[in-house]
């Protein structure tokens, strides 16, 4: 099925460019510029606006494509189509010119236009807008001026901040560069160093958060929700403090190596980098937390967190909009999800949990799987789990019901010969489950797949549980597992349904419990990939195989016996490969071509 889609993919993108530009629906549109005169743009606010929605519009699509980071990880089992596929055997390469999901060997590169010369081409269009809006400055009212100056301004921290974690240190360029009126010089900047790559990220956050112009957060009637906010700038500042604070990049040595141009690392550790981070996190949960106006949100089923109904909750920090029914919609639902539902083909079968993620969900009674007093029993490995396994995991047996089925579904994964499954594990290339689990975790319940754009659900880029989780890991890092930091994991605890964690952990103990936590409470939110980088685990969680669960019967002709469960080893992709060097991703061989002052990262 997914081949058919493969082949015309290239009239779809085609087709979603026209009527994403033409499309006038709410907030993100903007009509056809061809209109617009460099004059008549710049005249008055409302036109203004049309740029800057633009640059809105060209943040990361997460919702859109079948491929994504968690598909670069150890949590998840993708298929042979896809770039992750290729990157876990260890292929990727500087000269391609693909950025794409489809079977690319650029890496993380490829997905949601990452790469280098879409994330300049992002960055001058927001130094495009602060320049002309400065510029015709008479025609905009203050208040207005202001406010989407910094918008702007963090919208290009956030697109630094995203090829900054792949790649490390990159030119710092804060103004239009005109061929026409620069020589070679001022036009071919210099890689800045990882430091100074921060550096400049944060203080511009910093800038944007002392101005005090934006919102601290919008609610889900205000004209400006999507748009950026004080809590995001903050959260933002905090994620890049933590991400630069972390083992593979705060050590004398970094995780790839060497350090050309000090733009892989710092060269040194210092942890007074976790104990930035920690303040910065511990200034938003002082000043914006616990309910003023940013908390957890009290449901993480279907219906709650990621519902359409519910956007722009108290735990929304962060997130690109989606307009149900219309150009500007999700596809998200059609890409995962199982495979068969009601006994009909719905979904692609994409983002399933591997065993190494299901056992990461402790038992009900807050312990590990592997604690032998937590009543975890192997053959019946689905009873009594942390109540989040329920609401984000589709196992065999778990009853399944979204609200466009006309009734209730079970998800059968076994090898079952009496009654066989069409979602039974699937050891070939098929869409079907190669790990015998799919995900629901996002699904927006009202929508059934295949339908094309039409879920509104948004894709939360940050949210409130981040902070309390990064808050935990550098304070712990900095000072040790002090009270705050057991105030802050046992936060997610509590929201998620299990016991507080156990009382005198050392500082090693605590790192675990918090790794633990993010691994759970922010599995296939994009997020494990940037984990396992900064924490410096790759090489040791990639190089080895994946699992997934085999479950059968002793008497298989008639079901009679026992239901048998063997973790077994997933064998697509066939082997698994990372090298030093992929702890960061290649520029782009055509960018050093085009400016001989930019240095390779080391391996490519």
């Amino acid at each position: 099925m997914k081949q058919a889609f493969y082949k015309i993919m290239i009239c779809l993108i085609g087709l979603s460019i026209f009527f994403l530009e033409s499309c006038v629906n709410q907030f993100l549109d903007n009509p056809d510029k061809s209109v617009l005169t460099d004059q008549t743009q710049w005249s008055n606010e409302a036109t203004a606006d049309l740029f800057l929605n633009d640059i809105y519009h060209n943040l990361p699509d997460c919702q859109n494509q079948p491929d994504n980071m968690d598909n670069f990880t150890d949590y998840a089992a993708q298929h042979f189509y896809y770039t992750s596929y290729n990157w876990k055997q260890g292929i990727v390469n500087p000269n391609t010119t693909y950025f794409g999901v489809w079977g690319g060997v650029a890496g993380p590169l490829g997905e949601y236009n990452y790469n280098w010369a879409t994330t300049f081409a992002n960055i001058r269009k927001c130094n495009t807008f602060i320049e002309e809006v400065r510029k015709h400055a008479s025609n905009f009212s203050t208040t207005w001026m202001n406010k989407r100056i910094d918008e702007a301004r963090f919208l290009r921290a956030f697109f630094y901040a995203n090829l900054w974690t792949l790649v490390g240190g990159l030119p710092i360029i804060t103004e239009e560069l005109d061929r026409h009126t620069m020589d070679s010089t001022q036009l071919y900047r210099p890689r800045a160093s990882f430091a100074e790559t921060e550096n400049f990220i944060v203080s511009q956050l910093d800038s944007i958060i002392n101005d005090n112009y934006l919102a601290v957060k919008y609610g889900p009637n205000d004209a400006d929700a999507g748009r950026a906010t004080i809590g995001a700038a903050l959260m933002l500042k905090g994620w890049v403090q933590l991400f630069a604070a972390s083992p593979a990049f705060n050590a004398p040595v970094p995780a790839v190596g060497s350090n050309p141009g000090s733009c892989c690392g710092f060269g040194n550790y210092d942890k007074n980098r976790w104990a930035d981070a920690a303040a910065t996190f511990k200034k938003f949960i002082d000043q914006y937390g616990n309910g003023h106006p940013y908390d957890l949100f009290p449901d993480l089923s279907p219906h709650g967190l990621w519902f359409p109904g519910n956007k722009y909750n108290s735990e929304v920090i962060w997130d690109r909009q989606y307009v149900a029914n219309s150009p500007l919609g999700s596809t998200f639902e059609q890409y995962g999800g199982p495979v068969y539902i009601l006994g009909a083909y719905y979904t692609w079968g994409n983002y399933n949990p591997t065993q190494e993620l299901v056992d990461r969900f402790y038992m009900a009674n807050g312990k590990p799987i592997t604690d032998p007093t937590s009543g975890y029993d192997p053959q019946h490995p689905y009873l009594n789990r942390d109540p989040r396994f329920y609401d984000w995991i589709v196992y065999d047996g778990a009853p399944y019901y979204m609200d466009w089925m006309p009734r209730p579904d079970t998800i059968y994964t076994r090898i079952d010969k009496v009654h066989p499954s069409l979602n039974e594990i699937n050891f070939s290339t098929g869409d079907v489950s190669n790990s015998g689990y799919y995900f629901k975790k996002k699904l927006n319940p009202l929508v059934r797949p295949g339908g094309g754009p039409v879920s509104g659900a948004n894709f939360i880029y940050f949210r409130y549980a981040e902070v309390l989780l990064g808050y935990a890991e550098a304070q712990n890092e900095a000072y040790g597992p002090d009270q705050t930091v057991y105030d802050a994991i046992n936060a997610i605890r509590r929201r998620a349904g299990i016991p507080d964690l156990q009382p005198g952990l050392t500082q090693d103990q605590m790192r675990a419990e918090i790794h633990q936590e993010r691994d759970v409470e922010l599995c296939f939110e994009n997020k494990r990939y940037y984990d396992i980088i900064r924490w410096k685990i790759a090489d040791s969680v990639l190089n080895r195989p994946q699992h997934g669960m085999m479950i059968t019967n002793s008497s298989p002709n008639d079901d009679k016996g026992v239901w048998i469960y063997t973790p077994i080893v997933i064998n697509y992709p066939p082997t698994h490969h990372f090298d030093s060097k992929m702890y960061l991703a290649p520029i782009t061989q055509s960018v050093i071509d085009q400016n001989p002052k930019i240095i390779q990262n080391p391996g490519y």
